[in-house]
């Protein structure tokens, strides 16, 4: 077992070393690829802002950062910049995701590495009892609480997602032009 994550990259693996380390988490395994937030979320029954997305950044200067954020959700480049430090940080390629967090670009898990990776986390993933997140391929997903993911990577706790914007109401009134119809 390492301190950061399984001896082997598997889902197995990764169910197994959590449970030395005493946490709960279950490996679920619906059957179906699910590379989607939405697919993940109906496949096993689930909101998707339950779903989390674990995505690694990759400075210009090669420096890296892992962003945990609810799916559906999507990560706000300049206040990624202002937590992380990252100059003009991009999705890191799949080979650098591979290499770096010991999973796959779409299965990534949000613990366990071969080594330590800056983890940032938005607040809404806190907000949950327990979230999915990638559990090693697109066919897997383990269920694991927001507070574990946060002492297993230490990970800084902020806002990185967009706002997403207030829905425009119409404010006519009648007596501002609107029509009645008879």
């Amino acid at each position: 077992m390492s301190e950061f994550g399984p001896e082997t990259f598997t889902p197995t693996a990764l169910v197994a070393w959590l449970a030395e380390l005493g946490v709960i988490a279950e490996l679920l395994e619906p059957g179906v690829p699910m590379p989607t937030v939405e697919l993940a979320a109906a496949a096993i029954g689930a909101l998707p802002e339950q779903i989390v997305k674990t995505l690694l950044f990759r400075g210009r200067d090669g420096q890296l950062a892992r962003v945990i954020a609810s799916g559906p959700r999507r990560i706000d480049r300049e206040k990624l910049v202002a937590i992380t430090g990252l100059d003009r940080p991009k999705l890191a390629p799949p080979e650098i995701v591979l290499e770096a967090t010991g999973w796959p670009a779409g299965g990534v898990a949000p613990v366990g590495s071969p080594q330590p990776i800056p983890t940032y986390s938005d607040e809404s993933v806190m907000e949950w009892d327990f979230v999915f997140g990638g559990g090693g391929t697109e066919l897997t997903l383990i269920r694991i609480s927001p507070a574990d993911i946060l002492r297993l990577t230490s990970a800084s706790v902020a806002r990185i997602v967009e706002t997403p914007p207030i829905p425009q109401h119409d404010t006519t009134s009648p007596s501002q032009g609107a029509q009645i119809a008879p």
